[in-house]
């Protein structure tokens, strides 16, 4: 008995300790959140509408040889001329994917015969027209083992009602009889080739055009970025719900990452086409990986030091460099700032700002000797940032709000240092803050294919997240789109 409750015992801990584990791998909370509206979805439908006509039009036909009575044909070069996919509509389904469909459309195409009737001889031209034709499509959208948007699987049904041909040629009248019989053939073969072209399109085409968002890419020469999804996309009937990781690394430490405490973004809107939610935890992993980096130190020396602080910087310690060598009195000075420790953002329905400290060294640069240190300050500083989108880059712009010095030596020696609290202040308006821009500026790609921007945008503060809302602009077709990402994989299989 006691035997049996200690088995069932550590079954339950067991148990216990896998569904915590579950639950613990599921709630990682989004750094970033693309949702896409049904509105995107109504401008997505003119573009997948064309990529389907071209990929319809490209159908190769088998020969079709037979005999029928005295008459013995053969139909070759079966085009494509025209379809009229007037009647088409792209859906959401809920807990699935997407819905391409297709109802009452026709294709128009010719066909070129031979016939042989007796002894007579005669060949032309067949144009056909398929009429009543229904296509249904449904596309079942998951993350894959790299965590990228992928089309798993495809279930397709496609119908022609009917089909008509009229001849050409000298006994064109005469074969008319034939046309029932080899428009039925016609039918039947054309209505086994739609499906498995349309299942080639999604699975091959546009699963290479998915390949080439970026998962896990470069920012620059220090940081990366990891736009992976956390888990499957969220279909509703309403909105396609993406939640990346979103989070930026150190390409010099990429094991060096943040654990995201932020707020879950929320993303309540739908009434424009795509929505864009970022998380606090977002702009804090790329300020974590550049201070790991290393690019949040400066040396002010020389050209670069203001005269008028560098006059005060001489005033204030004057009395410590004659105590420490009176021939110093005329060595250059600088200023070391390292910021000691990760940024941190914060975001209110007011704005983002960012709160900055760094450590500031006072030095003097005896000649062919090694620097002395005069002073150590620390620096608070808090900045508005200013967050933009332009395409379907992200860029931030930071203004210094508020600044603070003080002593890290002793309480009167931050008093000596009120006088350069506003040249300093001067010093990180033209010299940090530009620095800071300058990595901020150039923005970020968030995950859209290339082709797809942002336009109208708006950008929504809330407390722990923003949320950018857009209308999508095609720079590129479907079809350009997926040619795009074709040649690309071809150049790498190349190199």
């Amino acid at each position: 008995m006691f035997l049996f409750r200690m088995t069932s015992c550590l079954w339950s801990l067991f148990f216990l300790h896998h569904l915590v584990s579950s639950i613990m791998a599921t709630s990682e909370p989004a750094g970033c959140k693309i949702r896409i509206t049904d509105r995107g979805l109504e401008m997505l439908k003119f573009e997948t509408q064309k990529f389907v006509e071209e990929e319809l039009s490209n159908i190769s036909m088998p020969e079709m040889k037979g005999k029928e009575g005295r008459f013995q044909y053969t139909i070759t070069d079966v085009k494509i001329t025209e379809l009229n996919l007037t009647h088409a509509d792209l859906q959401f389904i809920p807990e699935v994917g997407l819905l391409f469909d297709v109802q009452n459309s026709s294709i128009s195409l010719t066909f070129h015969r031979r016939i042989l009737y007796w002894f007579f001889y005669d060949t032309g031209n067949i144009n056909a027209s398929a009429e009543g034709v229904n296509i249904n499509t449904a596309l079942n959208l998951i993350r894959d083992d790299e965590g990228r948007l992928k089309i798993k699987n495809i279930t397709c049904d496609a119908k022609i009602s009917k089909m008509r041909a009229k001849f050409s040629g000298t006994l064109g009248r005469v074969y008319d009889f034939l046309a029932s019989f080899l428009t039925t053939g016609m039918r039947f073969l054309l209505n086994q080739q739609i499906c498995p072209a349309l299942n080639h399109a999604a699975l091959v085409h546009v699963n290479s055009m998915l390949e080439t968002i970026p998962v896990r890419t470069e920012v620059d020469q220090f940081i990366g970025i990891d736009y992976s999804l956390i888990d499957d996309p969220v279909v509703t009937s309403r909105s396609l719900d993406m939640h990346f990781r979103g989070m930026f690394f150190d390409l010099g430490h990429q094991n060096e990452t943040l654990v995201n405490y932020a707020v879950d973004p929320v993303i309540r809107e739908y009434d424009r086409m795509v929505y864009l939610a970022l998380s606090e935890f977002f702009f804090d992993s790329g300020m974590f990986s550049y201070y790991t980096a290393g690019i949040f130190q400066m040396h002010i020396i020389n050209e670069k030091m203001p005269k008028d602080l560098e006059m005060l910087l001489r005033t204030t310690y004057f009395g410590a460099i004659m105590m420490l060598n009176p021939a110093l009195v005329d060595a250059p000075l600088s200023l070391q700032l390292a910021v000691n420790s990760p940024p941190k953002t914060s975001i209110k329905t007011s704005g983002a700002t960012v709160v900055m400290t760094a450590i500031v060294k006072v030095m003097v640069l005896p000649p062919g000797q090694p620097p002395v240190q005069l002073s150590s300050m620390t620096m608070e500083t808090k900045f508005n940032a200013k967050v933009s989108m332009k395409g379907k880059r992200l860029a931030v712009h930071a203004d210094l709000r508020r600044f603070k010095i003080f002593s890290n030596q002793s309480a009167l020696e931050s008093l000596a240092l009120i006088p350069l609290q506003a040249p300093l202040k001067t010093m990180l308006q033209m010299s940090v803050v530009p620095l800071i821009n300058n990595w901020t500026k150039r923005g970020v790609r968030i995950p859209l294919a290339d082709g797809m921007d942002f336009i109208e945008e708006v950008v929504e503060y809330h407390n722990g997240f923003i949320v950018i809302g857009a209308n999508l602009h095609f720079s590129k077709g479907l079809r350009e789109m997926v040619r795009g990402s074709m040649e690309t994989e071809e150049e790498t299989n190349t190199i």
